[in-house]
């Protein structure tokens, strides 16, 4: 099996207790799922609806707030925005605004209308949602072509351990709808690949790139 980033070899192993095959790229350190295991959208949005967003909730606004501290003071205070992958809430999108950052918000599943494609932006902010995603590559190509030149990437997901057995005790994986995992080298992979500029990570689940 091929990598869906950099197209080099892979090297399988199964989860003991589940059964689950999952390959391994040491060229670009991403992980994916057999497909055998993906789920289609009908069963992520029943999985998706046990998420208690609540747009009131301290400890939901301060999720988001360690995001925008991370990605604000690196993007050269952008005047329009993106949130890719929203989920149910809007509570980002609400934040950005609050920053003086006129944000838009678009999900598949929840609100599959709002994106307009000829729309571009100078910043792009997609949290938790790479992890769903059954071509990656695909998608991170056609998210830069929602920003302008210049503009910025700044995307959450757990970097996996990148060590098999880890990988194997790891809480990210066990959620169904995560099958692709990826390390901050992936992304400087992608980068190399759509001639972007890999700007910073947090070592831990957010990195930031910028379109040139």
């Amino acid at each position: 099996m091929n990598c869906h980033i950099c197209t080099n070899a892979t090297e399988s192993f199964v989860h003991g207790r589940t059964g689950i095959i999952y390959y391994h790229c040491k060229a670009c350190e991403y992980i994916f799922k057999s497909s055998k295991y993906h789920q289609d959208l009908t069963a992520q949005r029943e999985r998706y609806n046990l998420h208690e967003n609540d747009e009131n909730s301290v400890g939901y606004r301060e999720y988001f707030k360690r995001f925008l501290d991370f990605v604000l003071p690196l993007v050269e205070h952008p005047k329009t925005a993106l949130d890719f992958g929203c989920g149910r809430s809007s509570l980002l999108a609400s934040m950005l605004d609050g920053e003086g950052i006129m944000c838009d918000h678009y999900d598949p599943i929840y609100h599959p209308k709002k994106l307009n494609n000829s729309k571009q932006y100078d910043l792009v902010v997609s949290t938790e949602v790479f992890e769903h995603l059954h071509q990656p590559r695909e998608v991170f190509k056609s998210v830069l072509g929602l920003l302008k030149k210049g503009g910025y990437l700044a995307l959450q997901t757990q970097f996996h351990p990148n060590d098999t057995e880890s990988f194997k005790k790891w809480y990210y994986h066990q959620d169904p709808t995560h099958i692709v995992f990826f390390r901050p080298k992936t992304f400087r992979v992608l980068c190399d690949k759509f001639g972007c500029k890999f700007i910073d990570d947090n070592g831990k689940n957010m990195v930031i790139i910028r379109k040139i």
